[in-house]
């Protein structure tokens, strides 16, 4: 079976080849959102503590870190997902990686409120919960939403999720409110920032 890859398109750490995941495990974000994400945060990037809640192969928060996040933590809960993450990150830059197995709702809360929450730099959280891949997945969206309602941070300035275009998202969750949505065929990225 061809192995499956991808690139660092731009940055410290660009043409970096990155294994991806088998598909029956997870999806990739597309080439083109991915590009599209990085113009519209290019320099707010910059020395940011950025998350990737569904780590998946961690292409979008290599990306970050290729493009000056100071540092990146990613959660990923499938086993064979996990081991190609941990390959990318130890390729691409293992000092500024965290990685960590495990549920995203019980570990990035925590991770949020307590390591995030202490540091000074702004922070970038991004949520591209698994659909149409994985049995019960009905809820993922809800359990999402009660994610992000449980950040109690001031130093979380964008949100974003990543999901299927049909689903419309709330205008608010939680603290933060919805700015922008951009879709790309049957994904879309939604911005959230905290609302004033």
């Amino acid at each position: 079976m061809k192995k499956l890859t991808t690139r660092i398109i731009a940055g410290k750490y660009k043409g970096k080849t990155l294994d991806l995941p088998p598909l029956d495990t997870t999806r990739s974000s597309k080439a083109i959102l991915k590009e599209s994400f990085f113009n519209v945060i290019q320099y707010d990037i910059i020395d940011t503590v950025f998350v990737e809640a569904f780590g998946g192969s961690g292409s979008i928060g290599l990306e970050a870190l290729s493009r000056g996040a100071s540092h990146v933590y990613f959660c990923e809960i499938d086993r064979r997902s996990y081991r190609v993450l941990q390959n990318n990150c130890e390729i691409v830059d293992p000092q500024n990686c965290t990685t960590m197995m495990g549920d995203s709702f019980e570990i990035i809360p925590n991770l949020i409120n307590t390591t995030i929450k202490a540091s000074e730099k702004p922070v970038v959280v991004y949520i591209d919960p698994p659909f149409d891949f994985r049995d019960g997945m009905d809820n993922i969206y809800d359990e999402t939403y009660k994610m992000v309602e449980s950040f109690d941070n001031e130093n979380i300035f964008m949100i974003v999720f990543e999901h299927k275009s049909e689903l419309k998202l709330p205008e608010t969750i939680g603290k933060y409110k919805q700015y922008k949505t951009k879709k790309f065929g049957n994904s879309s990225l939604s911005y959230y920032g905290i609302s004033d």
